[in-house]
């Protein structure tokens, strides 16, 4: 089946570079350190705000072992490109968000910066979703029973109040691979308890996955994650972005990963380039990543991801 690995070396990486983020309306809501959930507004009534602050007062319970930011608990972010656009007048308005639309659940690689994960974070909400950033610290990884309690939290948090039964799209980058891996290996442990949660996934997306490194690491906690990945009980279709050139990812195992998926009944998609950057794919090929990722979207059941920008 041959070998998925994941390797400390995420730490070296060159990944979109960071830049101002600017955007219309945006409501950054912290749930807890390192997870952060973005929507765009949409007007609603005084109750409607009420029953959403109270269920990310829920959602900052799951996380026990991750600080809170004070903001987490009642109140949002507003960001804008407009200085009219301040706290006080957004205090004047209700908001709340649709929790009819798709959830994109973003696993971004180590380090990533504010500028280069709003690339990507702004991808899905013009398409019509709302996002959930997810942050991996490397001490998810050194300390292996770390990430599987971070993995833990971050299910609790998607199987309660306000992302409880949505539709979702999973898209990790680099070592955000390794942190949903955590996820699948508690919904294979307790399958009839987590097992909703990979039903609701209509899709994933890897980009710059690490596989086929350091071999020697293939043992205990990692050979069972990498097991697990192999396995995945998701089995909606995946899209793989990866490059030859990627000291990181071993493109003769990658392809025999996407072989395998295939063969156990899973539509895969993939582009591969000859020369591109870790994590960078979208700054190296714009075009024909855009143009990959919305061909991607378009052949999911789901008719929000068929807007383009």
């Amino acid at each position: 089946m041959g070998n998925l690995l994941f390797s400390t070396g995420l730490i070296r990486t060159d990944a979109t570079k960071s830049d101002k983020v600017n955007r219309r309306h945006l409501i950054a809501k912290t749930i807890c350190n390192g997870i952060t959930y973005y929507y765009t507004p949409l007007t609603g009534t005084g109750c409607e705000t009420e029953c959403l602050a109270k269920n990310f007062q829920d959602s900052a319970a799951l996380c026990p072992t991750f600080p809170v930011s004070p903001s987490a608990e009642a109140s949002s972010t507003l960001l804008s490109d407009s200085p009219s656009n301040t706290s006080v007048s957004y205090q004047k308005q209700s908001y709340s968000s649709s929790t009819s639309r798709p959830l994109l659940v973003f696993f971004s690689w180590l380090g990533a910066q504010p500028g280069g994960m709003a690339k990507y974070r702004d991808l899905y909400l013009d398409r019509g979703m709302d996002v959930l950033l997810v942050q991996s610290s490397v001490m998810h990884f050194l300390w292996p029973r770390w990430g599987l309690e971070y993995g833990l939290e971050v299910l609790k948090i998607l199987e309660n109040p306000p992302f409880a039964g949505r539709v979702m799209l999973v898209h990790a980058s680099s070592i955000g691979g390794y942190t949903f891996t955590q996820i699948l290996t508690h919904i294979v442990q307790e399958p009839k308890k987590h097992g909703g949660l990979a039903q609701r996934m209509m899709g994933h997306i890897y980009d710059s996955l690490v596989v086929g490194t350091l071999d020697h690491m293939a043992i205990d906690f990692y050979e069972t994650s990498i097991q697990v990945f192999h396995n995945s009980p998701v089995t909606a279709p995946a899209l793989f972005f990866f490059s030859e050139n990627d000291a990181m990812c071993n493109t003769a195992v990658m392809e025999k990963l996407i072989d395998v998926w295939r063969q156990r009944g899973v539509d895969v998609h993939s582009r591969k380039w000859k020369k591109s950057i870790h994590a960078a794919h979208l700054r190296c090929h714009p075009d024909d990543y855009l143009s990959t990722l919305q061909h991607f979207l378009n052949s999911l059941p789901i008719y929000s991801c068929k807007k383009t920008i």
